[in-house]
């Protein structure tokens, strides 16, 4: 199993953090290699540049500006995503990086006739978590259409392999969330990746959860 975590946020002692930090003990409990991209620790920049939409089509050499991304999406064959809900959808950095890796001819094809649509490129991409945070409640989320959420797990879900396994977990209301619902979370963050990948090899902790 080749896992790559893509985690965005920008403290490093936040809450999503320590989900981040139990996804990665239970990969590494199941054996799995591991590449964990944090966005806001690199400096990624999300904007796609004029020059790089202008080149959007000309594949490989639109993935120059991101061609180490690339590699890890390439590479990979477990693809999870670890960040917090804001205002409704995903952070502005994810998105970027979303528009900025997620290129022609790597992760879709370009139509080849007229009226045809995308298809899928990531086939060997075979498992999806997303792990995420959120202010709002579960219903009002919900209400809103939970753009984040449907993003991930259904746009970019499409592009994977055909019935590729799936997992997502989000926690609500985290600005007034007490301590004991916190920990139950990571809890079934834990449940759920073991979930994703089959089981861990051995039993591990999951990570104190951090304020």
């Amino acid at each position: 199993m080749r896992a790559l975590v893509v985690y965005c946020h920008p403290r490093p002692d936040s809450f999503t953090a320590a989900v981040r930090d139990v996804v990665v003990d239970r990969l590494e409990a199941a054996g799995a290699e591991l590449r964990l991209r944090d966005l806001y620790a690199e400096g990624f920049q999300p904007v796609l540049t004029r020059e790089e939409w202008t080149g959007y089509l000309d594949a490989p050499k639109n993935r120059m500006p991101v061609e180490a991304h690339c590699a890890d999406l390439a590479w990979c064959d477990t693809l999870i995503f670890v960040y917090p809900t804001w205002w409704y959808g995903l952070p502005a950095m994810l998105k970027g990086w979303l528009d900025r890796v997620l290129l022609p001819e790597l992760a879709f094809l370009m139509p080849q006739a007229e009226g045809e649509t995308i298809r899928p490129g990531l086939h060997h991409i075979t498992r999806l978590g997303v792990f995420t945070t959120c202010g709002a409640s579960w219903w009002l989320t919900r209400f809103v259409g939970a753009p984040g959420r449907r993003t991930l797990m259904r746009g970019v879900g499409l592009l994977l392999r055909p019935r590729a396994k799936k997992v997502f977990a989000a926690h609500y209301l985290m600005d007034s969330a007490p301590r004991a619902s916190l920990e139950r979370h990571l809890s079934r963050v834990a449940r759920q990746v073991d979930r994703l990948t089959g089981g861990a090899r051995t039993r591990g902790t999951t990570e104190a959860v951090k304020a």
